[in-house]
């Protein structure tokens, strides 16, 4: 069996892409031997770092299998005449290269015809390699690429600088963006002058780790996290800050990492955390480091692409401290400057601040939110009594003043934690009282969250109604635009607003209608010079009401983990209300799979079939049809007595929300139900009794269906 090594050598990758890139070339490779039966059982590694995306692949056939195939030619009858071959027996002989002598025949489904048996032979892996690969290579999705080349095709993210396709010791002649790939690789940029030449792709990794490249993620992750580890120890109950998106980036940032401790000033730490944080991660990459108590220490590690000795490291640590007091001045001085007018003070200079160019200013956006948010307030109210809609009120109107602010011009990161620590800062200025401003102020700092799927949603109820109000004034103003998220086209991050609703809603428990929701959004639009744009009103219900479904379907599959037949299940049954939704389908993944709810599943797919086809036959639904008070079978008699019974205690315990209940009582139906369809015939020629029968089955399916649409589910029996 042989080694496949593919290098693509670049230009400096952005680190945001190169796990995507490096896993979905494995992916193809992989899918490329599995298709070209080069390996049915190969494992493909992947390698990246900031200049190469690479994979290995182990266990590759030299070549293809041979294949024998038996290929028919023209039917018997039109292949002889009289005896003697015809010209279309000829013309199939000489399509295969057999003699005509040699050719047999075969007897199909179909008739007789003329035949014979080839062994297709396989070709070599060095062939389909060279001529597949560079296919694979262009095909790589990135989110942004680059044309390089004058008046040449293809684009890359960077420009490809070198090849590297080795089967076992052979080069694998690819060609892709003028470079034909060879076994010469390039080590550290800085550390390691010399080309680094393979002998085979068993050398990889240990010839790259001697020019100063660890070409291993993981490899790369564990050195920094013990370097971390290592430089933190000198300072007495330390401990580096743990952030798995920096560790992400810098691991894709270097090829022979390094860590240095530097410091930084006590007096800094007089600015929110927030702020230091934001400073060091998101624009110097640096880790923080916090005492035993969690609180930030005067300290942070940088990670280095370089390996330096005591002289050089002593340099570069007084650079990035003075690059990092730098930052912190401009943030202190930004602060302070800030101060001389409060949020509330701001709320004017909106109105010169533009949210979307049909859509206004974030002052109308602000207005819209704030009436926006009490309605939803006053629903909220209801379930959750202790809910405190002035907060919302109040939080809405500010919620975007640190727009205007100098520290969020700088630091774009923290809009929203800026304007609730500005809230509470200024607090006694604006004659809010202590508790009140910490809850306005808390509303403020989580409106924008969940930022993820992984992110936590706001922590206040009162948070939660103004996350969920801005969220949702975006998306219809979007959507009566016509501005509706397409393939993988979401310029205004919708998609990630309504996972927020989604997830804000269950969180909280807040049993809100998303149809009512965005009725309310849209209709505070009403009047605005925004709506004189709108161009898809009409469709906007519609519209609304599918993504949104769209967006719960991709929550309780891909976050909650619920089986895809299960969703499409519950969400048939409904969709508006996100919690009932998840509600229901807790309670249908507990039963799928028993063998009543199995038999029922099976029973509800026969009863669909039944009133689909007497609907196409134009004998359904008739006007008037009702249950007959006196059946003609005992079968029909019991069911129709025991779907009444159990139609009624259904509903009262859907409407309890109490479905493992709802269902177990559904399970009594089975017996029944089998019995009807063993015993009686529902499309008989009466009318009236047919009429009554259908009935009688809709009436079950309607039962079944306030929990969910049972026809949607998989099952091992097989429904009639």
């Amino acid at each position: 069996m042989s080694d496949f090594l593919l290098e693509i050598g670049t230009e400096e990758i952005p680190s945001r892409m190169i796990a995507s890139a490096t896993e979905e070339l494995q992916r193809r490779i992989g899918e490329l031997l599995t298709r070209e039966r080069l390996s049915s059982t190969a494992t493909v590694e992947a390698y990246a770092s900031p200049r190469r995306i690479a994979v290995i692949a182990r266990g590759l056939s030299a070549s293809q299998p041979d294949v024998a195939e038996q290929l028919l030619g023209p039917a018997t009858a039109h292949a002889f005449k009289d005896g003697q071959p015809t010209q279309a027996a000829a013309a199939f002989a000489k399509k295969v290269g057999v003699p005509l002598t040699e050719l047999t025949t075969t007897t199909t489904a179909k008739g007789e015809y003329l035949g014979t048996n080839v062994v297709k032979k396989g070709k070599p892996a060095l062939e389909l390699l060279s001529e597949l690969v560079p296919k694979e290579i262009a095909a790589l999705y990135w989110a942004k690429n680059m044309y390089w080349r004058p008046g040449k095709p293809e684009r890359f993210v960077r420009p490809v600088r070198w090849l590297v396709a080795l089967l076992d010791e052979a080069i694998v002649p690819i060609e892709f963006g003028g470079i034909t790939a060879g076994r010469i690789s390039r080590g550290h940029r800085i550390l390691s002058a010399s080309p680094v030449s393979l002998a085979s792709p068993a050398e990889y990794a240990e010839k790259l780790q001697a020019a100063h490249v660890l070409p291993s993620y993981s490899a790369r992750e564990h050195k920094i996290r013990k370097a971390l580890d290592a430089a933190v120890r000198t300072i007495p109950g330390a401990r580096w800050r743990e952030d798995k998106a920096l560790l992400d980036t810098v691991v894709n940032l270097t090829e022979a990492p390094s860590v240095i401790l530097g410091n930084f000033d006590r007096e800094f730490l007089a600015l929110p955390e927030e702020v230091l944080v934001t400073v060091m991660r998101d624009h110097q990459k640096y880790f923080a480091v916090e005492d035993a108590s969690g609180k930030l220490a005067p300290h942070f590690l940088a990670v280095l692409n370089t390996v330096t000795d005591a002289e050089g490291e002593a340099i570069v640590r007084h650079g990035n401290e003075r690059v990092l007091r730098a930052r912190f001045n401009d943030a202190r001085f930004f602060w302070n400057t800030d101060q001389k007018l409060s949020l509330k003070d701001r709320v004017a200079m909106l109105k010169s601040v533009t949210f979307q160019k049909e859509l206004g200013s974030y002052y109308d956006k602000a207005t819209r939110t704030q009436h926006l948010g009490s309605l939803i307030s006053a629903a909220v109210s209801e379930f959750h009594p202790a809910h405190r809609p002035g907060v919302v009120y109040k939080a809405a109107l500010m919620a975007k003043c640190d727009l205007t602010t100098e520290l969020v011009k700088e630091f774009t990161e923290l809009q929203g934690i800026i304007g609730g620590l500005y809230l509470v800062h200024q607090a006694e200025r604006m004659d809010l009282p202590e508790s009140s401003a910490a809850a306005i102020g808390q509303a403020i700092y989580d409106q924008y969250k969940p930022a993820s799927m992984d992110d936590e949603v706001p922590r206040s109820l009162e948070g939660a109604v103004l996350a969920i109000a801005d969220k949702a004034d975006t998306i219809a103003g979007m959507f009566a635009l016509g501005m509706i998220p397409s393939g993988s086209k979401d310029p205004f991050a919708l998609r990630r607003a309504a996972n927020g609703i989604v997830r804000t809603l269950i969180e909280h428990n807040i049993p809100l209608s998303l149809h009512r929701l965005m009725a309310d959004a849209l209709l505070q639009y009403k009047g605005s010079a925004a709506e004189s744009h709108f161009t898809a009103v009409a469709a906007y219900e519609s519209n609304a009401a599918a993504f949104f479904r769209e967006r719960l379907e991709f929550y309780l599959r891909d976050a909650r983990g619920f089986a895809y037949d299960v969703t499409n299940a519950v969400l048939a049954s409904g969709a508006d209300n996100v919690v009932d939704a998840l509600t229901r389908a807790q309670a249908v993944a507990k039963v799928r799979g028993t063998e009543d709810f199995d038999a029922i599943a099976a029973s509800v797919k026969r009863i669909k079939n039944i009133l689909r086809q007497a609907t196409e036959a134009g004998k359904w639904p008739v006007a008037g049809a009702t249950i007959a008070q006196s059946a003609d079978t005992e079968a029909e008699s019991v069911l129709a007595a025991q779907t009444a019974a159990l139609a009624a205690s259904t509903a009262a315990l859907c409407h309890q929300k109490q479905y493992d209940q709802a269902l177990a009582a559904l399970a009594a139906v089975r017996r029944p139900l089998d019995d009807f369809f063993d015993k009686v015939m529902v499309m008989v020629d009466d009318e009236a009794t047919r009429s009554s029968r259908l009935c009688l089955l809709q009436t079950v399916a309607f039962t079944f269906q306030s929990i969910a649409d049972f026809s949607e589910v998989v099952t091992e029996r097989k429904a009639s």
